[in-house]
């Protein structure tokens, strides 16, 4: 059967594809193209693979020009998964071959797929990032008797500490934004701009929420969550350093758990991290469950996948010298950074 690739143009034909299709996943939802277009700047190409009229497969593309890495195209960047769907492997490869002549006209070095399962095993590959996702019991009792009781110690200091927890939305973007920037700062790394998350909440009203600790009024941990299905994604989360001794991240995380369970869900998902990483230990003491990841690549113009991650020893001394920055200016340049840097 002739498989046609074209550009997408209806959001809501794509999102039905999305959410019929098993490997769906919130990344992968057409919104994201505004943000990635209108926020960090830059073009995309969000494919649609037809059979016989009917939609057969979609490949969300991102043509990143990055001043500190060259020209990539990426499926998706920034975000944990959002790569290829496709119901059978002929429309597939059609996604494939229409990706690369377009990574390669944008004078991409690569096409990165972020894939959970290998979907071309002849193309290499990176397995260099684990998700880490939790079953969810029917019960906030059940939830809280099977935590490890040092958590729940942890969480009991939190409260006992006149901590607080909000949930809402965009209303709390704000004190969001304040943990995040300084968290990032404080690890080395450029912060996304706040427009990002702002974005986020109004493009998914309804999926998106925004969990906040305080303490004496002020936001100390936070965290963005997004719903898809059954499952609870949380895409970003931090708290502060200084607040550490009060356990303000074990109350955060007991926060977003617990709403989870209220609102039906199946799944908590933590995102991504790197293998023996902090906040990979940190995830399995939640009882999470590692699943590997694996990124496919179209090498156009180098020899070997790129290793563009804090992870990379050649950006030991960039790390360091940017957490020694005053907030304020990593606020401000770190925006200018982030969006070059998939």
């Amino acid at each position: 059967m002739t498989c046609v690739i074209e550009e997408a143009r209806s959001a809501a034909e794509w999102d039905a594809f999305v959410e019929s299709h098993p490997g769906g996943t919130v990344d992968h939802l057409y919104a994201w193209r505004t943000i990635f277009e209108n926020v960090l700047g830059h073009q995309t190409a969000y494919l649609i693979a037809r059979q016989d009229g009917r939609v057969a497969g979609v490949l969300p593309l991102v043509l990143v020009r990055s001043r500190l890495f060259g020209r990539s195209a990426i499926a998706v960047p920034f975000l944990n998964y959002g790569g290829m769907l496709a119901d059978d492997e002929t429309v597939g490869e059609a996604l494939l071959a229409s990706a690369t002549e377009r990574a390669r006209a944008f004078g991409a070095t690569h096409v990165e797929l972020r894939h959970v399962n290998r979907q071309f095993h002849r193309l290499p590959f990176r397995q260099h990032k684990l998700g880490m996702r939790r079953e969810l019991p029917p019960t906030t009792d059940a939830l809280w008797s099977a935590v490890d009781r040092k958590i729940r110690n942890q969480v009991r200091k939190a409260q006992k500490e006149g901590l607080e927890p909000a949930i809402g939305g965009a209303e709390l973007v704000d004190e969001f934004y304040s943990v995040f920037a300084e968290n990032m700062r404080d690890l080395g790394t450029p912060v996304y701009p706040s427009a990002l998350f702002a974005e986020t909440l109004r493009l998914f009203p309804d999926r998106a929420k925004v969990a906040v600790i305080r303490h004496k009024g002020r936001a100390v941990a936070a965290g963005v969550v997004i719903t898809f299905r059954d499952v609870v994604l949380n895409p970003w989360a931090s708290s502060l350093r200084e607040f550490r001794h009060l356990c303000p991240n074990m109350l955060l995380y007991w926060t977003l758990l617990e709403q989870a369970v209220r609102d039906g869900a199946h799944v908590f998902d933590f995102g991504r991290s790197s293998p023996g990483g902090g906040t990979h230990q940190f995830k399995l003491q939640w009882g999470a469950v590692e699943v590997p990841l694996h990124w496919e690549y179209v090498l156009l113009s180098r020899a070997e996948p790129p290793n563009q991650g804090p992870s990379n020893p050649k950006f030991e001394r960039a790390i360091r010298a940017w957490q020694r920055l005053p907030l304020q200016v990593a606020n401000v340049l770190g925006p200018r950074i982030a969006r070059h840097l998939p």
